[in-house]
Parts: C-alpha cells; sequence; structure tokens
C-alpha cells in the first residue's frame, strides 16, 4: 500500500529526471541531479534498505555533485 508521500517522492523524482533531460545550463542540471539523488536515497531507506541509502546519499548527492560543481566552476560558461 502506498502513502501519499511516497507517491510525492516518485513524482518528484520523474520530474528532476525530466528536468535533468532538459535544462540547458549546466549547473542548474547538476543541482537538479543532486536533489534527485537526495530524493533516491531517501526512497531506498523508506524500503529498509539503509546501506544503499548511505551509499547513494554519500556518492550520489555527495561526492559526484560536488566534483561536478568542480568542474563546472574550472571551465568558462557560455553566456
Amino acid at each position: 500500500m502506498t502513502t501519499g508521500i511516497e507517491i510525492f517522492l516518485l513524482t518528484f523524482l520523474i520530474v528532476c529526471a525530466v528536468a535533468v533531460a532538459y535544462l540547458k545550463d549546466l549547473l542548474s542540471a547538476v543541482i537538479v541531479f543532486g536533489a534527485y539523488s537526495l530524493i533516491m536515497a531517501i526512497n531506498w531507506q523508506m524500503l529498509g534498505a539503509p546501506d544503499i541509502a548511505i551509499t547513494e546519499a554519500a556518492l550520489g548527492a555527495g561526492v559526484t555533485t560536488f566534483l561536478f560543481i568542480a568542474t563546472i566552476s574550472k571551465t568558462r560558461r557560455s553566456e
């Protein structure tokens, strides 16, 4: 049985995935990707997989987002 919060989180995941695909600004796409990873970590926790949730939060929302932002900051952005 699904609850309202689960439906909200899954809807938010779909919106984030579509938004990342259509965003032209790289920094905005990285921020949305970080939000996607964080919501995915919450979903893993709700499914009863805390080890995967911690890994997703640390690598997906943490390290990967940081590396993407660091890379974007080292390159020039076209206006």
